[in-house]
């Protein structure tokens, strides 16, 4: 379950009960990954959309997937 608030996003794990909370650029992430983008397609355009070095941005989508994928909230395809 995911709910926005403001620029964040709270995350919740309703089997365990965690919630996790994503800045404003998770959250950017986060739509494009509920959108069925692949992580070098989410890579792409946050590129496209923030200024920062493209392999500091691909590191960080990475972390952040990996993240996700160990709690849950995130399924490979």
């Amino acid at each position: 379950m995911a709910r926005a608030v403001g620029t964040e996003t709270v995350l919740l794990d309703l089997a365990s009960g965690t919630y996790f909370g994503l800045d404003e650029v998770g959250t950017r992430v986060w739509e494009l990954l509920q959108e069925g983008k692949a992580l070098g397609d989410v890579c792409a355009a946050m590129a496209s959309e923030f200024e920062a070095p493209p392999d500091e941005i691909e590191s960080d989508v990475l972390e952040l997937a990996r993240n996700l994928l160990d709690r849950r909230l995130i399924q490979r395809a």
